[in-house]
This record gives C-alpha cells, sequence and structure tokens, in this order.
C-alpha cells in the first residue's frame, strides 16, 4: 500500500508559478511511477506529467509541455510537478498518481494503482 499526500496548491495569477509536492509513504518509493493528473469542474480528469519508475525520462501532454516539470527525490520519498507561465486553463485540482510497473509513459488514469487526495490550483487571468 502507498499514500500520497499533495501539497502546495493556491491561488496564482496567469504568468506565475507553483511547485506541487508529492509526498509517497508506505513502500519504497523509488520501484514506482509517478503521475500528475487534474481534473477542471465539468471536465474528465487528464493527464498532465509522468516519470518511468527510474525517474529518468518524463512525458507531457501537449498543453503543457515547456512550462511543467516532473522530477521526484527518491530521499524524501516526494515527487514535484513545477508549474511555469500558468495560465487561467491550468485551473484544476491536481492528483499525484503512483503505479508499480517497469513500462514507462502510462496516460490513463487506470494504469496507477495508489492516488492522492488533490490539491486545488487557481489561475487568474
Amino acid at each position: 500500500q502507498v499514500q500520497l499526500v499533495e501539497s502546495g496548491g493556491g491561488l496564482v495569477q496567469a504568468g506565475g508559478s507553483l511547485r506541487l509536492s508529492c509526498a509517497a509513504s508506505g513502500r519504497t518509493f523509488n520501484n514506482y511511477a509517478m503521475g500528475w493528473f487534474r481534473q477542471a469542474p465539468g471536465k474528465e480528469r487528464e493527464f498532465v506529467a509522468a516519470d518511468c519508475w527510474n525517474g529518468g525520462i518524463t512525458y507531457y501532454t501537449d498543453s503543457v509541455k515547456a512550462r511543467f516539470t516532473i522530477s521526484r527525490d527518491n530521499t524524501k520519498n516526494t515527487v514535484y510537478l513545477q508549474m511555469n507561465s500558468l495560465k487561467p486553463e491550468d485551473t484544476a485540482v491536481y492528483y499525484c498518481a503512483a503505479r508499480r510497473d517497469y513500462t514507462c509513459d502510462k496516460r490513463q488514469g487506470t494504469d496507477y494503482d495508489y492516488w492522492g487526495q488533490g490539491t486545488q490550483v487557481t489561475v487568474s487571468s
């Protein structure tokens, strides 16, 4: 079992930055691939970013490429999502997710086994 707790959300103006954190506990963190998803009001949950279990390769949905960066610190059992140049359309609840799988580039929510509770990100125009 893996427990995930997100933090770092908040209200920011367009063009600003936020860094989300997701702290994991319960199992060996570096055996898990991590992902970030988001869900805006009235919309389906969508993939944002993911890494491989070894953290070496990262993947992004097109709308956040060059603005968002996923990274991890295995010594702290934490994965991050650095979000720069934020836009109002980035407003959503952001969720981190974990899966124990040695394949990469998984973008469906059903590919992930564990989820955090979510953190709200609001970008004002």
